[in-house]
């Protein structure tokens, strides 16, 4: 393979003057060496055709085929599993112009690494995300975005919209968030405990969860049936990790954002699709609107779907007080209690 296909277009029209040097000998004003070869000479004809092929430019990011979307353009869905996204993201999907990115995980890549370094490693200079260069580092997580999403969605056009769905990432909502300031945020909140229920019940041998997981070769997946008083606090933590975060970054956001409950979206759907709309100031034709709420409601989803152990579960907020014990119910509040208390309240059982 020639050495040029080891360097992306963009690390050529930075670097092109310098490789050709080291490649072929050339001297600084431009000509051969005397003891550069003739197949030199041609292979420097042949890269700087190649360059002048592909634009010779780093390609601009994002606005039109080719080039993925726009940064204004990207929805950011931020929770915890088994809240709503997806849900939300198949409506959105649904919709004229819009494309979807099904979770790819780039908040978990960079916040675990962020979040599990101490201040005193995150003041390091030699550190790679010490905050004397978090500019640098900031720009960098903006390119594994935008590239990224470049490389997948090559098609889309310069006004679509791409929605990420992202709630098990959403311990690095801060940092995408900062990195990608003109996009947009929906923050998605569940009460806790039916979260945990709905994630005890999944993981339970022969359920969807158990299944996807390798039927039970997931860390502490058994304990679901052994040992649910134990297997609880594993989602209830995460649960506490990943929204308090993604309010973290809804608070700092000061571009279009929108919040809601998954309990408003399941008592009207339809009305609370149309406001995050109009909060995250993105058109919708509300007749397609409606078509998608209906097609993606719950009576419309097959039988053999939905019901315990499947993915598609209950649809009806509160049935942790039939599904947990009250220690259960205790163990949670005691480990989500903040967010409880921010958009719950506690049981008084």
């Amino acid at each position: 393979m020639p050495l040029f296909e080891h360097f992306s277009s963009m690390e050529i029209a930075r670097n092109l003057k310098a490789f050709l040097r080291l490649e072929a000998g050339v001297t600084r004003d431009g000509t051969p060496r005397a003891n550069s070869r003739p197949d030199q000479s041609r292979e420097i004809e042949r890269l700087r055709g190649e360059l002048a092929r592909r634009g010779g430019e780093k390609p601009a990011l994002g606005g039109g085929p080719g080039g993925g979307p726009r940064p204004e353009n990207i929805v950011w869905i931020f929770s915890s599993g088994r809240s709503g996204t997806t849900w939300v993201r198949d409506m959105m999907r649904d919709l004229p112009g819009h494309w979807a990115w099904e979770e790819p995980r780039v908040g978990s890549f960079v916040g675990n690494f962020y979040n599990n370094s101490g201040p005193n490693q995150l003041k390091a200079r030699n550190f790679i995300l010490s905050e004397t260069h978090r500019g640098v580092w900031m720009k960098a997580i903006r390119s594994l975005v935008l590239d990224g999403a470049a490389a997948r969605f090559p098609d889309m056009g310069p006004e679509d919209y791409l929605v990420i769905k992202e709630p098990n990432g959403s311990e690095g909502a801060p940092l995408l968030m900062e990195a990608l300031p003109e996009s947009r945020m929906l923050f998605i909140v569940r009460d806790p405990r039916d979260v945990v229920s709905s994630t005890l019940d999944g993981a339970r041998e022969g359920n969807w969860l158990y299944e996807r997981n390798n039927k039970g070769n997931w860390r502490s997946a058994r304990k679901a049936d052994t040992e649910p008083d134990e297997f609880i606090k594993g989602p209830a933590r995460r649960y506490q990790e990943k929204v308090s975060k993604a309010k973290e970054a809804y608070d700092a956001h000061e571009g279009r954002k929108a919040f809601v409950r998954y309990e408003e979206l399941n008592a009207d759907a339809l009305g609370s699709m149309k406001r995050i709309y109009s909060e995250l100031g993105l058109y919708v034709d509300e007749r397609k609107l409606e078509q998608v709420v209906k097609k993606h409601s719950w009576e419309n989803i097959p039988d053999k779907k939905k019901g315990d152990g499947k993915f598609y579960r209950k649809a009806s907020p509160g049935g942790w007080k039939e599904d947990l014990t009250p220690q259960q119910v205790e163990t949670v509040e005691k480990i989500t209690a903040p967010l409880i208390e921010e958009y719950y309240t506690r049981s008084t059982s």
